[in-house]
């Protein structure tokens, strides 16, 4: 399946999820639904409320509660992006303005901290506790994510060890936990469950690996954003740790300063160093490792159309040119 097939598999709950999303962002905060609304319906790929849905499908799940989890996830992701835009001083995403770039820092701010507390109210209408656990522990890890990230950034001595950990936390966490989501709701056995959480991290490795990656790809124009931006940012990431761990002393040192000290002005040469040592295609094949991991983490599950399309989400994620 490609990903407009694997849409049509969930057309009917992913429009549940919309018209939740759309109800439960309400508030009598004028500014709050602004924000909200310009950034939920930003042109997202919905890879994370797909997931929750599909797992839940493949499972056999015939109850309402997907729904729900579904657009919990999708806020909790939206708060994240809020965050995150303010952190890095992001202007543009999905090529739109950033909330922070059309509101301010203090109002993005605010109105995630909103879509996470409108997420845990929500969590508390579909009364699992272990539902409960599941997410406050996923939204506890992506904050150390962040935090582990931000110690990372200007550090040229970040090893591919500590990135990985970063996005595992930061990216991969959420993925992972709407996955086991869709096999809790269920009540299929812990072993299975199990598997997908592990499909659903898996995949949210890969995921973040080919981003990274296509923040570097110079033939790609479909990305929504400025080629270089993680280096903007200051942020070591696997194709620029992996052009310095190959490239000769001289040029290694070179990279460390422009990590170190900024150097966008140099991304040339950055681009340049990157692709003489392979540093994208080593990306690319650690993220297809992880997509084939994720793919294998759901043989436990019964042969379904939703096991297909989850395995074919994987495939996508890691020849997705955006």
């Amino acid at each position: 399946m490609d990903i407009t097939t694997i849409r049509q598999l969930i057309a009917d709950d992913m429009t549940s999820v919309d018209n939740l999303i759309i109800q439960r962002l309400k508030s009598d905060v004028v500014l709050i639904n602004q924000i909200g609304a310009y950034i939920v319906h930003s042109g997202g790929k919905r890879l994370r409320p797909m997931i929750v849905l599909m797992a839940a499908r493949a499972c056999g799940y015939e109850g309402a509660h997907h729904i729900d989890l579904a657009a919990i996830i999708e806020f909790i992701h939206t708060a994240t992006l809020l965050h995150d835009d303010v952190v890095d001083g992001s202007e543009l995403r999905r090529n739109r303005e950033t909330a922070n770039a059309v509101w301010g820092n203090e109002a993005s701010v605010l109105v995630g901290d909103f879509l996470y507390s409108r997420s845990f109210e929500m969590m508390v209408d579909v009364g699992e506790m272990r539902v409960m656990d599941i997410l406050s522990h996923a939204t506890n890890r992506i904050a150390e994510g962040e935090v582990l990230q931000l110690l990372n950034v200007h550090n040229p001595e970040t090893s591919e060890t500590e990135y990985m950990e970063v996005i595992k936390r930061k990216t991969a966490t959420l993925f992972e936990a709407g996955a086991r989501l869709g096999g809790v709701i269920t009540g299929i056995p812990e072993d299975q469950q199990q598997a997908l959480a592990d499909y659903g991290l898996h995949l949210g490795i890969a995921f973040q690996l080919v981003d990274d990656a296509l923040d570097y790809d110079a033939n790609n124009k479909e990305i929504g954003k400025n080629i270089g931006d993680d280096l903007a940012e200051g942020k070591p990431t696997l194709p620029l740790i992996q052009a310095m761990k190959k490239s000769s002393e001289q040029n290694r040192q070179r990279l460390m300063d422009i990590v170190e000290n900024g150097g966008l002005d140099q991304i040339d040469f950055v681009m340049q160093t990157i692709a003489e040592t392979n540093a994208i295609t080593y990306t690319q094949q650690i993220a297809r490792n992880e997509a084939e991991l994720a793919k294998q983490a759901l043989s436990c599950l019964p042969d379904t159309p939703y096991r297909q399309a989850l395995a074919d989400l994987a495939d996508f994620s890691v020849a997705r040119t955006n």
